[in-house]
């Protein structure tokens, strides 16, 4: 069966992805004396994929708090690249991503697609670069979304937030909106922390043929209830760090990840 799910999954995704793919580069190409249709055109590209993808995948998403209204700019832990796809089926947004990113095999020229801001966070003169990109597309009615932990992880924490990726706010005086998002699996089923979480050394590939093979999963979003704002970039950082961690709920303990390893030894490969 899990096997089954791979065989029928794959296919449906590059369906989907290029069916969205390309009508977004059509009606760019029809709308570019428009940049307001332009946009909404976007955002409902975006959106549609990212849902009718969740709908493959048999991911669902559930809410808790009011998430915010455009433009915002918002924080959240990172776990995984299922992480975009998540929040992109309840926002209209634009995330922030390491520069990196845009030379990725074809997800680089997705999220060029669709206005992705990237930033070098090698390069402290970047900065200004960054600030005028996020400042366009809030005045544009946009969200912006950012992992200030710089990384995914396994979910047994949220890491601190790198102050540097939290200047354009900071200099901005940005209201800043916070999420903290997590995944179940059901049971019987390789759990969330190493099924749908991307961390450590795992490699691209035989982590995303493992979760394909999942046949449901749960994404959780616990939205704040204040957004924060401080002219000081550090203690921004600290500020929203503790608010979302407050809200996250942790996907494995330590303990329980020895634990569940010991009763699996066969999970030990999917860590390297």
């Amino acid at each position: 069966m899990r096997f089954l799910r791979v065989a029928i999954r794959l296919p449906l995704l590059g369906i989907a992805t290029a069916t969205f793919y390309t009508s977004w580069r059509i009606a760019r190409a029809l709308t570019t004396g428009s940049p307001e249709i332009r946009r909404r055109w976007r955002r409902r590209m975006t959106r549609g994929w990212a849902i009718t993808v969740a709908h493959i995948l048999g991911v669902s998403v559930t809410t808790h708090g009011l998430p915010p209204t455009p433009p915002f700019f918002l924080v959240a832990n990172h776990l995984s690249y299922l992480d975009i796809i998540c929040f992109s089926t309840l926002l209209d947004c634009v995330f922030i991503a390491k520069s990196e990113v845009a030379e990725w095999p074809i997800l680089g020229s997705l999220a060029r697609s669709v206005d992705t801001i990237f930033i070098d966070r090698t390069h402290y003169h970047d900065i200004p670069r960054a600030i005028s990109l996020i400042e366009r597309a809030m005045g544009q009615g946009n969200g912006i979304i950012l992992f200030p932990e710089g990384t995914s992880t396994k979910g047994d924490q949220v890491l601190p937030f790198r102050p540097g990726l939290l200047e354009p706010a900071a200099r901005l005086d940005l209201p800043v909106s916070l999420a903290a998002i997590s995944y179940r699996t059901p049971p019987r089923q390789k759990p969330a922390f190493l099924s749908v979480c991307w961390w450590g050394e795992m490699a691209f590939l035989p982590h995303f043929l493992q979760m394909l093979q999942l046949s449901s999963c749960e994404a959780s979003i616990h939205f704040g209830a204040q957004a924060i704002r401080n002219e000081d970039r550090k203690v921004l950082g600290r500020q929203l760090w503790t608010a979302v961690s407050k809200e996250f709920v942790p996907l494995i303990t330590a303990q329980e990840e020895q634990e569940v390893l010991l009763r699996n030894p066969e999970y030990f490969p999917a860590r390297y």
